[in-house]
């Protein structure tokens, strides 16, 4: 049985114009936590991206949207409450001028049973995965896989289909559409094999799009033809789009809001202006530093020293410290510590690995600096 919000909730998250809300979600894999506490807001017909190094839970934190994550090994908790509309309807707000879809359900999709969950995984809410070569079958044409998407959530009739699939090729600018609709995923190159994907997933004009590094190891390019292809078609279907990278100067371009991800836990969130130019937490500014630079006097790329922590072994206190390169000479000396960090010692704020402010667990939460810009760490 689905699980459905109370109608006033709906309605004021409605009003808002929200189409997803991930509050504290949790995911783990044999007792290992993975992500910890993630909250995240998608609005209609916006980008949201969400950013971080390898390994730090992005990937799993989308598949958990869609409810890809087998169980067992995988055990999720918290709330995913999509915001459907079935039928477009839209209902006037009594005296704003404003208006909301008229039969919108909020629904927990991690509650959800899996006949409706399938109703809505690939055609409410659609995703364009990291890698095509390893996601598209095949040993079927693209165009059949087109066709499937089309036939079991739309319930066209093969012909009707087949010319449906053949447009949709067109659209993700695939030339000769008629011929390379009956080509196999071999047959294609990268891009191309990547624009089939971003078909697969518009075929049924989802609310939501996922797209996961969508253009991992693909030339500058066709990096740039995807993205705007993906903005393109946002903007003619009004479709919100979660958007997953590590690259942090793209996302000035695509997104509106940005929220960044260090070892399973938003550390700052800011709309994609204010965040770039003015980035608070240690880690998104290091992430900024790491972006080749023609202005910088050096050649050499700056980066951050360490690696994203072992989740079977999370430091204590601040997940980020043991890599933290804030400057430590405005603290005074009772506040740091001497902790061994990649076996050597390194002074850090002890503040940052024990527990402090009311906060037993010793990590800090976000909080507002200024208006809609959070940070999760203790010195910004």
């Amino acid at each position: 049985m689905a699980s459905f919000l109370p109608e006033e909730v709906c309605f004021n998250d409605c009003l808002r114009g929200r189409l997803l809300k991930i509050r504290n979600l949790s995911i783990g894999f044999g007792g290992v936590s993975v992500v910890d506490g993630l909250s995240l807001t998608i609005p209609r017909g916006k980008t949201v991206a969400l950013v971080g190094e390898s390994g730090c839970g992005k990937s799993v934190t989308a598949l958990s949207i869609l409810r890809l994550i087998p169980s067992p090994p995988g055990n999720i908790a918290g709330e995913i409450v999509f915001f459907d509309e079935s039928n477009g309807a839209q209902a006037k707000v009594g005296g704003t001028g404003t208006t909301v879809p008229k039969d919108a359900l909020a629904i927990d999709l991690l509650k959800l049973s899996d006949r409706p969950m399938r109703r809505i995984r690939g055609n409410r809410i659609a995703m364009v995965f990291q890698e095509p070569m390893t996601s598209l079958n095949p040993v079927l044409s693209v165009g059949e896989q087109i066709v499937e998407v089309l036939r079991l959530h739309q319930g066209f009739r093969r012909k009707r289909a087949w010319l449906e699939a053949t447009e949709l090729l067109g659209k993700v600018g695939i030339a000769h559409p008629r011929r390379r609709v009956r080509d196999y995923p071999h047959q294609m190159s990268g891009g191309m094999r990547q624009r089939v994907m971003i078909a697969i997933a518009l075929a049924c004009h989802p609310s939501l799009l996922i797209a996961d590094e969508p253009t991992t190891a693909l030339d500058v390019t066709t990096q740039r033809q995807i993205l705007d292809l993906i903005t393109t078609l946002q903007h003619e279907t009004d479709m919100s789009v979660l958007w997953i990278t590590h690259n942090l100067p793209l996302v000035a371009h695509y997104a509106e809001d940005v929220y960044v991800m260090y070892a399973g836990r938003i550390v700052e969130h800011a709309p994609a202006r204010e965040l770039l130019q003015n980035p608070r937490h240690p880690y998104t500014q290091g992430l900024l530093r790491c972006a080749p630079c023609t202005t910088r006097p050096s050649n050499r790329l700056q980066v951050i020293p360490g690696q994203v922590p072992d989740p079977q072994n999370m430091p204590s206190g601040c997940r980020f410290h043991p890599r933290c390169t804030l400057t430590q000479e405005r603290a005074p000396q009772s506040t740091r510590e001497s902790v061994r960090v990649n076996d050597s010692e390194r002074i850090v704020l002890r503040r940052c690995v024990e527990s402090y402010d009311g906060e037993p667990s010793g990590v800090p939460k976000l909080a507002p600096i200024i208006p809609d810009h959070f940070v999760a760490c203790w010195e910004c």
